[in-house]
C-alpha cells in the first residue's frame, strides 16, 4: 500500500514551506526550484495554482517572486494539497475499481473510508508555520 504524494503536491508543500520559512521576503521561481529541487518547468503551474487559492502572493517583473500573504503560515498542508489538486478524497473503490457507491459498498470500505479521513484530518491538522517549526527544532537539537 502506497500512501505517496503526487508530484504536484510534493512540489507544491516544497515551496510551501520554503515561502514559509522565508517569513515574507520575496524568493523568485528559480531560487525556490533550486533550493526545493523542483523542475523549474513544473514550477509556474504549481504557483498558479497556488496563486489563484489565494495562498501565494505573486509579484511580477524582474525582482519579482512570490511570498506568502499575512497569516498564510497558519495554512494546513491539506489546504495545499487541495489548492493543487482538487477534492483529495478515493474517487475509485479499492476493491471493485468503480465510483464508489453506484452498486453499493465493498466490504472494505467503512475501513478505507475512516483511515481516508484520519489521513486528511492529520494533513488538515499541520499547518505550514508548525512543520516549519518542527524542522527548526530539530535541526537545533542536532547542532546542539
Amino acid at each position: 500500500m502506497r500512501l505517496d504524494l503526487t508530484k504536484r503536491s510534493d512540489y507544491a508543500i516544497r515551496a510551501m514551506l520554503l515561502l514559509a520559512h522565508q517569513r515574507g521576503g520575496l524568493l523568485s521561481s528559480r531560487k525556490i526550484a533550486l533550493e526545493m529541487k523542483i523542475p523549474p518547468r513544473f514550477l509556474p503551474q504549481i504557483m498558479g495554482d497556488l496563486t489563484r487559492a489565494g495562498l501565494v502572493e505573486a509579484h511580477p517583473g524582474r525582482a519579482g517572486g512570490y511570498r506568502l500573504p499575512e497569516g498564510a503560515g497558519e495554512v494546513s498542508l491539506l489546504t495545499v494539497i487541495q489548492a493543487v489538486e482538487g477534492d483529495p478524497h478515493r474517487q475509485v473503490c479499492v476493491l471493485r475499481g468503480t465510483a464508489c457507491g453506484n452498486d453499493g459498498e465493498c466490504a472494505v470500505h467503512d475501513i478505507f473510508f475512516s483511515a481516508e479521513g484520519a489521513l486528511l484530518d492529520r494533513l488538515g491538522g499541520n499547518t505550514l508555520s508548525g512543520v516549519v517549526k518542527a524542522a527548526e527544532e530539530k535541526l537545533a537539537a542536532v547542532t546542539a
